[in-house]
């Protein structure tokens, strides 16, 4: 009967959840800061309801990865520098929300990269991050990187790479490494960025957001 009911709330959500334009930041377990960087999607929120046509709130909320108020967000964001844990029921709420249409961007943070990789595994065991191709519709919306994901931050002198998880052909999970797009979101004050690479990065920012709300 549980499951009965979960199938039919996961209809429903297909059914209306390509209307909805908010966004949501995620929230997990683990000790990793995932309230980090609170500036950088008010910030590209603004710029995409800009230059997109977009409507989303001004005033993003965050939402637990076990909770089923995931469910109300086509798109949610998650970032932080540190440990990323989910519980089995975590894991399966986070797997039955991106299959049934939801999409998950993971901005490392620096340091995230060993917890996403483990974690998601828990919601994907058969699935692997692949990196994603520059001709993907990810980097060719409203904006076009025709050499794929840029370079906002420089750690380990690493080139930026942007990976997916793809469900059924479909990508569910766009992941920015050695890249860090959300710190390029956030007021100019914070990191001292120069205007065009704060620019860069919203842009990449906005077709993330294009991208999911269209697939």
């Amino acid at each position: 009967m549980k499951q009965f009911f979960v199938t039919l709330f996961l209809i429903a959500f297909t059914s209306w959840n390509i209307l909805s334009q908010d966004v949501a930041v995620l929230k997990y377990n683990g000790g990793g800061d995932w309230y980090s960087n609170p500036t950088a999607l008010p910030n590209l929120i603004d710029f995409t309801n800009e230059n997109c046509q977009t409507k989303i709130s001004k005033n993003p909320t965050s939402v637990a990865v076990g909770n089923l108020d995931l469910f109300n967000f086509p798109i949610v964001f998650m970032t932080g520098h540190g440990n990323i844990f989910f519980s089995d029921d975590e894991a399966e709420n986070l797997r039955n929300y991106l299959i049934s249409g939801g999409f998950l961007h993971v901005s490392d943070n620096y340091g995230l990269d060993k917890y996403i990789r483990r974690e998601m595994k828990k919601a994907f065991p058969k699935l692997d991050f692949q990196e994603i191709p520059t001709d993907h519709p990810i980097y060719n919306q409203t904006f076009t990187f025709k050499n794929g994901l840029p370079k906002i931050h420089e750690h380990d002198k690493k080139p930026s790479q942007g990976f997916g998880i793809f469900y059924e052909g479909r990508l569910v999970c766009f992941y920015d490494y050695e890249s860090d797009l959300s710190d390029g979101w956030e007021d100019a004050s914070v990191h001292n960025n120069p205007p065009e690479v704060r620019t860069k990065a919203l842009k990449m920012g906005a077709n993330i957001i294009e991208y999911a709300f269209k697939n």
